[in-house]
C-alpha cells in the first residue's frame, strides 16, 4: 500500500484524551426513520424467512385473541356467580384454562421462531459486510479505522437484528394484543371504553419524544463503542512501544476516558428509555381511577352489571401492560435505527475497481510489465504520478528508488489493481489491467512486503496460502527454497507450529522467508518486493536476499528498496520523485551521471573500495543480492 495513502493518526499524549469521533472517519452514518430500517431489513433479510416469520405472527394473533377473551370470560364468571347455573361456571373456568394455555403455547412458538430468524439475520448481516469490506477498494479499507468495522459486527449487526426480530415481534404481539383488549372493551361499553382508552394518543406522543432522545443518545453511545475498540486495539497492538516509552498511564487513561464516555451515552439512553414505561404506567392509572369511579357509579345506579365493571376492568388492566412494553419497545427500536444507520453505509459500498462484464482471464502469462504515461491523484486531488513511463521485460528486474513520498509503492500498486490510475495505462503482456478478470490478473503475480503478514494458523498453512491444493511435498520445497526448512524442522511441531498473531513467535526474517516461500509455491510470473528486507538486520538480510535471488530467476520482477546496495545489479533502475522517472539507467550509469542517484548512493555509503567491490562482483554468479550485501 502506498505510504501517502494512509493518513498519519496523531495521538495526543495528555493522559484521558480520545480518539478522533467515528463519525469523522470516511463513513458517515445514514439519515434514516424507522419506516427504512424496517423496510429495507423486511425486503432483504425477512423475506427469504417468511414462512418463518408467518407463523410467528400467526402465534402473535392467537396471543392478541386469547387474551383479549379473558376479560369476556371474567364478564360471565362474575354474572353467574351471584346466579344457580353451575354449568355455566364450569364451562367459563374451562375456557380460561384454554385461553392461558393457548397463550403460553403461542408465546413460547412466536418467540423460538423469531428468535431463530434473529440470528440468521445477524449471520447474514455479518457475512454481507465481511464480504464488502474484502471486496472494497484498499484505498477506503485503509482510511476507515477497523474500530469502525468491529464495532459493526460486534454490536451494530446485534442491534440491528433485535429490531427486526425482538422488538417487532414484541411491537406486534403487543400490538395486537392491545387492539384485542380495546375491542373487548368496546364491546362491554362504549362509553367507558372511550374514556379509558383517551390515555393511549398521550402515550404515543410521549414515547415519540422519548424515542428521539433514545435514538440520539444511542448513535452517540456506538460512536463511542467504536472509538473504544479502536483504542483497545491500537494499545494492544503497540504493546511493546507503550511499553518501551512507559505511556501505560496514557494509554490506561485514554481508554478510561473513553469508556466514560460509553457509560454517559448508554445512561442517557437507559434513561430516556426507562422513563416510557412510569410515564405510561401514571397515565393508566389515572384512566383506571376513572373508570372505576364513573363504572362503579354506573353499578350503583343499575346502568352495569357487576360483570360487565369487572370484565371492563380486566380488560382495560391487561391493555395497559402491553401498552407499557409497546412504549418501551419502541424506544428500543429507535436504538436499532441508529444502528442501521451505522451499518448501511458498510453494505452499499460500491468498490471503483470494477471488472468489465466482457473481461477474460489473463491466461499464459510471460510477464512484460509496462506503464503508458500514467497518472494518478488520490481521492482528495492530491498527485502522486504525473506521467510515468516503465518498460519491464519478460524476466527482468526494475528497481524503483527515491525519497519517501515519492511514489515508488504507487506505481508497484498499480500493477495488481490495488488502484487503477486516473490517465494513462498499465500493460500486462499487452492487455490492459483494467480488461482482464481481477482473479487472473493477482494469480499473475507475488507480493513480499517489508512487513510480511502471518495468520495465526500452522507454518504449513501459511505458506500454502493463495495456492489451494497444495501439497506437503510442494510446501517443504518452496520452503527449502527460501531458506525457510532448516528453521522450521527445529520447532518442536516443525511446518505445524501455530506462529501466532501476525506470526509474533518468529523473528523478522522468520516471518520474512515464510512470506518468500508462500510467493515461490505460488510461482507467479511476475514478483513485486517492497522493500522486502529493510527492516533485517544483516544476518537475517543475507539469508532473505539469498532467498530473494533464488525467486527472482526467470520472473520479471519489479522491487522497491531504500538500501541501494540490495538493488545495484537490477537491469534497470528508475530514480522516481515527485511521481516522475527523474533517471533511469544501471548502477553504475546512475552514479556516474552525478544526479539523484548518485546523491542516494553517497548518503548511503556505498561506493565500496574497489577491492570490495571486485569481491561482490565475483559472487554475483552464486548469489548477486548477497555479494551486494557482503561488499558493504
Amino acid at each position: 500500500m502506498p505510504s501517502q495513502t494512509t493518513d498519519a493518526k496523531p495521538r495526543d499524549q495528555k493522559a484521558g484524551s480520545t480518539p478522533r469521533s467515528d463519525s469523522a472517519l470516511p463513513l458517515p452514518a445514514a439519515d434514516l426513520g424507522m419506516r427504512d430500517v424496517i423496510s429495507r431489513m423486511a425486503r432483504e433479510y425477512l423475506k427469504p424467512h417468511w414462512r418463518t416469520a408467518a407463523i410467528a405472527l400467526l402465534a402473535s394473533v392467537v396471543v392478541a385473541a386469547s387474551t383479549g377473551a379473558v376479560p369476556v370470560l371474567i364478564k360471565y364468571a362474575l354474572d353467574n356467580i351471584v346466579g344457580t347455573d353451575a354449568w355455566m361456571l364450569l364451562l367459563v373456568s374451562a375456557g380460561a384454562i384454554a385461553a392461558t394455555s393457548l397463550q403460553a403455547i403461542a408465546t413460547y412458538i412466536s418467540r423460538v421462531k423469531m428468535a431463530t430468524i434473529g440470528q440468521y439475520i445477524v449471520a447474514e448481516i455479518q457475512k454481507r459486510m465481511f464480504g464488502r469490506i474484502m471486496h472494497a477498494d484498499l484505498a477506503w479499507v485503509s482510511k476507515t479505522h477497523s474500530g469502525r468495522f468491529l464495532s459493526g459486527f460486534l454490536y451494530d449487526a446485534n442491534r440491528v437484528r433485535d429490531t427486526v426480530t425482538t422488538s417487532v415481534i414484541d411491537f406486534g404481539q403487543n400490538l395486537l394484543t392491545v387492539v384485542a383488549l380495546v375491542g373487548a372493551m368496546f364491546w362491554l361499553n362504549w362509553q367507558l371504553a372511550l374514556m379509558g382508552a383517551a390515555v393511549i394518543p398521550i402515550v404515543g406522543i410521549v414515547v415519540g419524544k422519548l424515542g428521539r432522545r433514545t435514538r440520539k443518545a444511542a448513535k452517540r453511545n456506538m460512536e463511542g463503542s467504536g472509538d473504544l475498540t479502536a483504542v483497545i486495539s491500537e494499545a494492544l497492538k503497540g504493546i511493546r512501544v507503550v511499553k518501551a516509552y512507559d505511556q501505560e498511564s496514557t494509554e490506561i487513561g485514554r481508554t478510561s476516558n473513553t469508556i466514560d464516555t460509553v457509560r454517559h451515552h448508554a445512561l442517557k439512553a437507559i434513561r430516556a428509555r426507562s422513563m416510557a414505561s412510569p410515564i405510561t404506567g401514571l397515565l393508566s392509572g389515572i384512566g383506571v381511577a376513572a373508570v372505576i369511579y364513573f363504572g362503579g357509579r354506573s353499578v350503583q345506579t343499575g346502568f352495569l352489571s357487576i360483570g360487565d365493571l369487572g370484565g371492563f376492568l380486566s380488560a382495560m388492566l391487561l391493555a395497559y401492560e402491553p401498552l407499557k412494553k409497546l412504549a418501551n419497545t419502541q424506544t428500543l427500536m429507535q436504538e436499532g435505527v441508529a444502528a442501521a444507520a451505522r451499518i448501511f453505509p458498510i453494505l452499499d459500498i460500491q468498490p471503483t475497481i470494477t471488472v468489465p462484464g466482457d473481461a477474460k482471464p489473463l491466461d499464459a502469462v510471460e510477464g512484460t510489465v509496462t506503464f503508458e504515461n500514467v497518472h494518478f491523484h488520490y481521492g482528495d486531488g492530491t498527485p502522486a504520478l504525473n506521467g510515468v513511463d516503465i518498460e519491464i521485460p519478460k524476466g527482468h528486474t526494475v528497481a524503483l528508488v527515491g525519497p519517501s513520498g515519492a511514489g515508488k509503492s504507487t506505481i508497484l500498486n498499480l500493477v495488481p489493481r490495488f488502484y487503477d490510475p486516473t490517465e494513462g495505462r498499465v500493460l500486462i503482456d499487452g492487455k490492459d489491467v483494467r480488461e482482464v478478470t481481477l482473479s487472473s490478473l493477482r494469480a499473475a503475480s507475488s507480493l513480499v512486503t517489508q512487513e510480511p503478514f502471518l495468520f495465526d494458523d500452522t507454518i504449513r498453512a501459511n505458506i500454502a496460502y493463495g495456492t489451494p491444493g497444495a501439497t506437503d511435498a510442494q510446501v517443504e520445497e518452496a520452503a527449502r527454497n527460501a531458506a525457510a526448512h532448516e528453521f522450521i524442522a527445529a520447532l518442536p511441531k516443525g511446518y505445524d507450529t501455530t506462529v501466532g498473531e501476525a506470526g509474533f513467535k518468529l523473528s523478522g526474517g522468520q516471518r520474512q522467508r515464510i512470506a518468500i516461500a508462500r510467493a515461490m509455491l505460488k510461482n507467479a510470473a511476475i514478483l513485486l518486493l517492497d522493500e522486502a528486507t529493510s527492516s533485517l538486520d544483516t544476518a537475517s538480510e543475507i539469508q532473505v536476499q539469498n532467498a530473494l535471488s533464488r525467486l527472482m530467476q526467470g520472473r520479471t520482477t519489479l522491487v522497491i528498496a531504500h538500501r541501494l546496495s540490495t538493488i545495484k545489479h537490477a537491469n534497470t533502475i528508475c530514480v522516481i520523485d515527485e511521481g516522475r522517472v527523474v533517471e533511469r539507467g544501471n548502477h553504475a550509469e546512475l552514479v556516474a551521471r552525478g544526479g539523484l542517484y548518485a546523491e542516494l548512493s553517497r548518503s548511503q555509503f556505498i561506493e565500496e573500495p574497489q577491492a570490495a567491490s571486485d569481491s561482490a562482483r565475483a559472487g554475483l554468479a552464486q548469489s548477486p543480492s548477497t555479494a551486494a550485501v557482503a561488499g558493504e
